[in-house]
């Protein structure tokens, strides 16, 4: 396990780099992850990250195409948001554990 130190607050990272305790989440953890994989986020990334925040929160599966009809972004802007898998991507920087159907 990996321990990231954000402002002051120590978290601690499974071998794949997702928050173990998701409620220790917050944008400035979100910005460091993000960070490390070369991605900026702006406040369309962060309103992504919050949506998949409140559906895991109501038990329900994170999909992409349920991001896609979230009304926040089709799938094409998630796609260029968080390429390189953006399920995956927003996921780790929501605080979230990968989702199963990421490999």
């Amino acid at each position: 396990m990996k321990e990231l130190n954000i402002n002051g607050v120590t978290v601690q990272l499974d071998d794949e780099g997702y928050l173990t305790d998701s409620s220790q989440w917050n944008e400035d953890i979100a910005k460091s992850l993000a960070k490390e994989d070369g991605i900026d986020l702006t406040d369309k990334h962060l309103e992504v990250l919050k949506y998949l925040r409140d559906v895991f929160n109501k038990g329900e599966t994170l999909t992409i195409r349920k991001v896609g009809k979230s009304g926040i972004v089709d799938i094409k802007e998630f796609y260029k948001l968080f390429p390189k898998g953006p399920l995956k991507l927003a996921s780790k920087f929501a605080g979230l554990a990968k989702p199963s159907s990421c490999v």
